[in-house]
């Protein structure tokens, strides 16, 4: 079986000074339009209870254009300035939903630079993407062929801190199932190894930002010298800029080598339902926390079990997986976090890690099979708990406890 996807297709281009100079005003048209339209809407609600939608946005933006201060708006492509009010629109549709917070204004120096085009503003033959108000084709480097006869639906045009510019290309792809295997595998992720698996691997955790450290303190060094609005901070704001990028094309390079492999051995994975927003909290572990991206890394797994036909579950955040005893289920009350290794009454030495990975694999498995055990919890209502794994006071209730000091050798 086989299955179609929207896929997006990212590559790296060099556009010529004109190209340059073309996108520059729309990305500053783009934000100009988004601000003007959310500043309209969060007018109209908060003075008169109304409440504006896309089709009268995009009225506001044909007046704006008759405007004798707003008529520069009329000298770049006017698709990707729809896109901008109809991603607006999704924004609102998402806060309304509950699933977001409220849009914000985009900033010229913090926000990302991008315009959207539809396929009635770009052309594209033979591997040439040509945009709307342009003459010349983007010189795109082809790192990767598209999927054989098909035509992007969207293309979203971009520019990073660093100057790199990046074209991303949205097309259908069909994306055949992986051979079927009988494999499962619990993960628990950490810091001393990114991801620890129940088969007893340990994926190493690169530390790509600790290693670059020393490099980015240098360039923050720098540009903090550097005089406010002159030529050379702004050289130096650059190198800031592809020193963090260094950091995050590695990063999400070696997530992305991880995720496929896990994907494409194993039928059914199960990891942790963690709340890293909750966890980075811990001041003392937010920068490594960050640095080891698990969000991003479960992003990744869903979406590549989706394409391939696998099956990703989440065990919920409070299960005491490093305190049970994956031989026997017994219950440790007490678990600090330097105990790396520790013996049950039973007599089965654990690995921590690999203890509380085989433990994810057995919770989920039982979620799998018979929709009981333990579930995701997704209620925000928890509050005052420590930014750390640990499980509520009656998620415990009927497992055997193992009381410190008794039969227990740590």
């Amino acid at each position: 079986m086989s299955r179609t996807v929207k896929r997006a297709f990212k590559y790296r281009f060099y556009p010529t000074g004109a190209q340059a100079a073309e996108l520059a005003r729309t990305f500053g048209c783009v934000r100009k339009v988004y601000n003007l339209a959310l500043s309209a809407r969060t007018e109209a609600w908060t003075l008169r209870q109304e409440r504006v939608n896309y089709n009268a946005t995009s009225a506001m933006l044909t007046a704006w254009k008759k405007t004798e201060e707003l008529a520069f708006l009329n000298d770049v492509s006017s698709v990707p300035l729809q896109q901008a009010l109809r991603h607006l629109q999704a924004g609102f549709a998402n806060f309304f939903a509950g699933r977001a917070r409220y849009p914000s204004f985009k900033s010229k120096k913090k926000s990302r630079k991008s315009a959207e085009y539809t396929t009635s503003a770009f052309r594209f033959r033979d591997d040439k993407l040509t945009l709307a108000k342009m003459a010349e084709p983007l010189d795109i480097v082809w790192s990767r062929p598209l999927p054989e006869g098909v035509s992007p639906s969207t293309v979203t045009v971009s520019q990073d801190a660093a100057g790199h510019w990046f074209v991303s290309l949205l097309c259908d792809d069909v994306i055949p199932d992986a051979a079927a295997v009988n494999a499962a595998v619990g993960i628990d992720a950490g810091l001393d190894s990114l991801l620890t698996l129940s088969t007893g691997e340990k994926v190493v955790n690169p530390r790509y930002e600790r290693a670059d450290r020393a490099r980015l303190a240098r360039a923050q060094r720098n540009l903090a010298r550097k005089e406010q609005g002159s030529n050379n901070r702004a050289k130096a704001r650059v190198k800031v800029a592809c020193a963090y990028a260094r950091i995050t094309d590695r990063r999400r390079d070696h997530l992305h080598k991880v995720s496929t492999r896990l994907v494409r051995d194993n039928q059914t994975i199960v990891i942790e339902d963690l709340t890293v927003r909750n966890m980075v909290r811990n001041h003392t572990l937010a920068r490594a926390i960050s640095d080891a991206a698990w969000r991003q890394f479960r992003t990744m797994l869903e979406y590549k079990a989706t394409w391939y036909g696998r099956e990703v579950i989440a065990v919920d955040r409070w299960y005491p997986s490093s305190k049970l005893c994956s031989a026997c289920g017994a219950l440790n009350e007490k678990m600090p976090l330097n105990v790396r290794s520790w013996t049950c009454r039973c007599g089965a030495t654990h690995d921590r890690d690999v203890n509380a990975a085989r433990n994810i694999l057995a919770a989920g498995l039982a979620v799998s099979a018979c929709g009981a055990g333990v579930r995701p919890q997704r209620e925000s209502s928890r509050t005052g708990r420590p930014a750390v794994k640990q499980e509520p006071p009656g998620a415990t209730q009927g497992i055997p406890s193992l009381r410190e000091g008794k039969d227990v050798n740590l």
